[in-house]
């Protein structure tokens, strides 16, 4: 499924970050804790009334400035605004209407976009008609008052929102394979495309919620249809360009939401970087396929076990996503580069298999006779049953008596033992642990 995306944009200190925050607040029912991943606070998603979408923030619109900052956060929103489905616009209600509000609004009217004009900052609803009073004039649909800070009207705020993605947002994607190509400039993304596709141009398809830098290249190979997607380099972090990288970051993330597998191209000689295992984190939180391709690897002196050594360090570096496999490409010299192809094949397979509940079941009581299940203070967690719901990912659940007793490096261990009786290589696999009704005691 695809998610459609939410832009929040406005000047400076109208209280976009607070609204960014109690979106993303209200809907943390799971929350993995994977060791290695971090998250960006720029980019969530968030759901409201069973649809789920993506939320970008972004630093205040200061439209004619001469500082460097200032114009690359303008950039920044430009960036959000080209990528989102709806834009909330928001403005200061105890402010009142400035010049700036009017120099944003300019530039949201040639995005083309559906905007939502919200007057924040409203805490009494009877001065409720009097804040949004002089915002008439910026020629936007009703406006909505709201205060983010205290959770006034934010039910009504949030109907608007998903009332106003495109219903094919949520529709399912077609029967190729969609692969997003993800790392830093200069690692061969761009070339590994034309070279798979044998074309020295990339074909740009103008697909809603991407990027200015996202492009799409659709290709067969071996009777299988694939769209490549290849996306703008993730930049190199220094101060001044921090909040670039996460805007940078942000349109992997969009690439990655679109996709079933990930391709993370890494430069052989530089290695893997802090920001590839970010996205490698989002990948696997989003139950993507992955992949890690090396490319380069004719620039690399090789001595006995150079390319098993190299491999065994970035497994150890991406240890909540150690089933991904690891591709040593040179796309300069055509080497090995449609081992990435037949790869994503397989992955793509591995993601829709499902296993039968016998055998699952099967599985589970080997594996917990051969390793007792966590206890505490003279509880011990019991496993009473499982089967598989779902695929893309491969989905279980199981049913068991307290979801407390359920420590990570335990289900982490039933997880090794389905990946040993099932090439699960390449994608993510997730559980769900129900208590079964009156055990827990």
């Amino acid at each position: 499924m695809s998610k459609p995306i939410l832009a929040i944009v406005g000047r400076p200190n109208v209280g976009k970050s607070t609204f960014f925050n109690r979106i993303i607040g209200e809907r943390r029912a799971i929350v993995e804790d994977i060791p290695g991943v971090t998250r960006d606070r720029i980019y969530a998603e968030a759901e409201w009334n069973g649809k789920e979408f993506g939320v970008i923030d972004t630093g205040g619109i200061e439209v004619k400035t001469d500082d460097t900052i200032l114009a690359q956060m303008r950039e920044q929103a430009v960036t959000a605004m080209d990528m989102a489905d709806v834009i909330v616009f928001m403005v200061d209600g105890k402010e009142g209407l400035t010049t700036a509000d009017r120099e944003v609004a300019m530039m949201l009217r040639r995005t083309g976009k559906e905007i939502i004009l919200v007057v924040n900052k409203v805490d009494s609803p009877s001065k409720s008609y009097e804040a949004l009073y002089d915002f008439y004039e910026l020629g936007f649909d009703e406006p909505i008052a709201i205060s983010a800070a205290n959770m006034t009207n934010m039910g009504d705020l949030l109907d608007r929102i998903v009332a106003g993605f495109p219903e094919d947002e949520y529709g399912m994607r077609d029967e190729a394979v969609n692969i997003a190509i993800i790392g830093k400039p200069n690692v061969g993304k761009s070339s590994l495309v034309n070279a798979l596709t044998r074309q020295n141009r990339v074909i740009v398809s103008p697909i809603a919620g991407t990027t200015r830098d996202t492009i799409d290249t659709p290709f067969t190979y071996e009777g299988r249809e694939y769209t490549l997607i290849d996306t703008a380099g993730l930049r190199k972090k220094s101060k001044v360009n921090d909040t670039i990288e996460k805007y940078s970051v942000v349109r992997a993330i969009a690439a990655i939401e679109r996709c079933d597998i990930c391709i993370l191209m890494i430069d052989a000689v530089e290695g893997l970087t802090e920001q590839d295992k970010k996205i490698a984190g989002y990948a696997h939180e989003a139950g993507k396929g992955l992949m890690i391709v090396v490319n380069k690897w004719d620039l690399i002196e090789k001595e006995t076990n150079t390319m098993r050594d190299y491999e065994r360090k970035i497994k150890a570096e991406l240890l909540f996503a150690s089933y991904a496999p690891v591709v040593f490409v040179s796309v300069l010299n055509k080497l090995r580069i449609y081992d990435i192809i037949e790869r994503a094949s397989r992955i793509a397979d591995a993601r829709q298999f499902r296993i039968t509940t016998g055998k699952l079941n099967s599985i589970i009581e080997d594996a917990v006779m051969m390793r007792q299940p966590p206890s505490d203070k003279g509880r011990r967690l019991k496993i009473y049953y499982g089967t598989q719901i779902g695929v893309k990912p491969p989905l279980f659940s199981f049913s068991i008596n307290d979801r407390e007793l359920m420590h990570f490096s335990y289900a982490r261990y039933l997880e090794n033992k389905i990946r040993e009786n099932f090439d699960f290589e390449g994608t993510s696999i997730k559980f769900v642990w129900n208590e079964r009704r009156g055990e827990r005691k």
